[in-house]
């Protein structure tokens, strides 16, 4: 396992951060933007910005792509597209591995809708054995495409 994987899994396991901001806090500082703008800016989008939608390791993957291919000049349609075509990459790798990029999907249950004791206690079991294994596969894809 890689310094980063290891890193995220820290942030995420042990000291709560969610699985965007785990992803994203372990690569931001190579492109400018400081740990602590990144908890920020990452902090609504895991669990698929709590409702199960798209996995919040790849919401932070995503976010890595772009702080290394972000369009920053209006009208600039190359950049753009390009950051547009390494998104669709990650996406596509993820999703080839693990058979989906849908939080509630990945997970095997929608623990979103319903919130109670139950659902609460099943998100916690969940976020060990799934989660994790997650975050640490965004972290090993990213590295693999060079980031």
């Amino acid at each position: 396992m890689s310094e980063k994987s290891q890193a995220a899994l820290a942030l995420f396991l042990d000291d709560r951060f969610n699985c965007t901001q785990a992803v994203l806090a372990v690569f931001c500082e190579a492109y400018g933007l400081d740990k602590e703008m990144a908890f920020k800016v990452s902090s609504g989008l895991g669990g698929g910005i709590r409702r199960g939608e798209l996995c919040g390791a790849v919401s932070g993957a995503a976010q890595v792509v772009g702080l290394k291919h972000g369009q920053t000049v209006a009208g600039d349609m190359i950049a753009k597209d390009n950051c547009y075509a390494k998104t669709h990459e990650f996406a596509d790798k993820f999703k080839e591995i693990h058979g989906s990029i849908v939080c509630r999907e990945l997970m095997g249950h929608d623990v979103w809708t319903v919130v109670n004791e139950e659902t609460k206690k099943l998100h916690q079991e969940i976020h060990v054995t799934i989660c994790a294994k997650l975050v640490e596969s965004a972290v090993k894809l990213l590295e693999e495409l060079g980031y």
